[in-house]
């Protein structure tokens, strides 16, 4: 799986050549550490020689991903449908990936591998925040432990200050005066 994501660069024909294959969970585990639990995600990358040292790449991802809900931690299914295009270059003697839709290898590198940058194309298709769409689909028994570790609201006093009622740091009162002097 992982080698079909590895292009042969120097020896690919001019024109257009796809390459499929099937992501599962131990593929997001391999440099990693993500929270993706379970997953299946076909890939099709379309290659496209252009020139002796140009290329673009155009990834498609489509399937789904179960990580951890915030709110439960119970899993929960993500769909994932991303497209991503890159054009890559080969010249000089550096990499360089400051560019968002273009990546210069060096023209000595006879091979691309593409696998971290289908991995990241499919882990940024994730939102940041990930619940359950409707809480009554979570964890009833993880909602009722957050329940019971809730902090109380701190009661205010009849004067509206705080302070008296929990205490003041006496720092606080020090640097009080020197802001009234």
């Amino acid at each position: 799986m992982v080698d079909a994501l590895k292009l042969r660069l120097k020896t690919l024909p001019f024109g257009t050549h796809t390459v499929e294959c099937h992501l599962d969970e131990s593929f997001f585990d391999l440099d990693e550490q993500t929270e993706v639990r379970r997953a299946t995600v076909d890939v099709t990358l379309n290659v496209t020689r252009k020139s002796e040292s140009t290329y673009r790449l155009e990834i498609a991802c489509d399937g789904t991903v179960t990580i951890p809900c915030d709110r439960c931690l119970d899993d929960l299914d993500l769909p994932v449908e991303t497209d991503y295009c890159l054009n890559v270059e080969q010249m000089g003697t550096e990499l360089d990936d400051t560019a968002d839709e273009l990546l210069i290898v060096p023209s000595d590198w006879r091979e691309l591998d593409v696998a971290p940058i289908v991995r990241d194309t499919v882990l940024l298709a994730i939102p940041m925040t990930h619940c359950h769409e409707n809480e009554d689909d979570c964890n009833a028994d993880m909602l009722d432990l957050l329940d019971s570790h809730r902090a109380e609201a701190v009661p205010d006093d009849a004067d509206g200050d705080p302070s008296e009622t929990t205490g003041t740091d006496p720092r606080w009162e020090v640097l009080k005066r020197l802001k009234e002097q």
